[in-house]
């Protein structure tokens, strides 16, 4: 019986002395730490900027002119009717024209769109009166077209820009504010009086 009580002595100071050792060794044993884990930087795409708009060049078409020409502004001394003056007036002349002849084309085409005949007496009879007043208009337009004609034929002829009358200088103000003027204000307001006269 003595043997097996040294024996299990021995076993039970076997595990003593290992469980002492391990006991020191996990003691001397620094706890493991974890690397910081470094970030790789992280690159950012090049940011594309917009390409720069170019400055688009003006094709030299013939567009529409919104804006009429400019009233004329002469040089001081300078003669009445001289080359620059006629080449003004002659742009007007020619400008105004081409604007009558681009309405009398939409009336025209009004009309040819819109012919169609109501069954309402009361809508065909508004429509006729409609375009009854557009083709008076464009008729007194037509009539206008023919005193444009007459004046840059005088403009060629270097008639333009005197009275009728009496000859003397229409003068450059009337003639902005109507380039078709035959006559100078004083003839032409004795003209009126006598229609006045005349007339009534």
């Amino acid at each position: 019986m003595p043997k097996k009580a040294d024996s299990k002595k021995s076993t039970a100071k076997k595990t003593a002395t290992k469980k002492a050792t391990l006991k020191k060794v996990s003691a001397t044993k620094a706890p493991l730490k974890k690397a910081p884990v470094k970030k790789a930087p992280v690159k950012k795409a090049p940011v594309k900027k917009a390409p720069a708009k170019k400055a688009t060049v003006k094709k030299a078409t013939t567009k529409k002119r919104t804006t009429p020409i400019s009233s004329y502004k002469g040089r001081k001394g300078e003669k009445y009717m001289s080359a620059a003056m006629k080449k003004h007036f002659n742009a007007v002349l020619i400008e105004w024209r081409e604007h009558l002849k681009e309405e009398m084309q939409k009336t025209f085409d009004h009309l040819k769109n819109k012919g169609e005949s109501y069954a309402d007496p009361i809508d065909r009879a508004s429509q006729e009166e409609e375009f009854a007043f557009e083709l008076r208009t464009r008729d007194r337009e037509r009539k206008l077209i023919n005193k444009i004609a007459s004046s840059l034929e005088q403009i060629k002829q270097d008639d333009y820009g005197y009275c009728y009358a009496c000859g003397i200088e229409i003068g450059v103000k009337r003639l902005e504010a109507r380039p078709t003027a035959t006559h100078c204000i004083d003839c032409k307001t004795l003209d009126e009086i006598k229609e006045k006269q005349l007339g009534g």
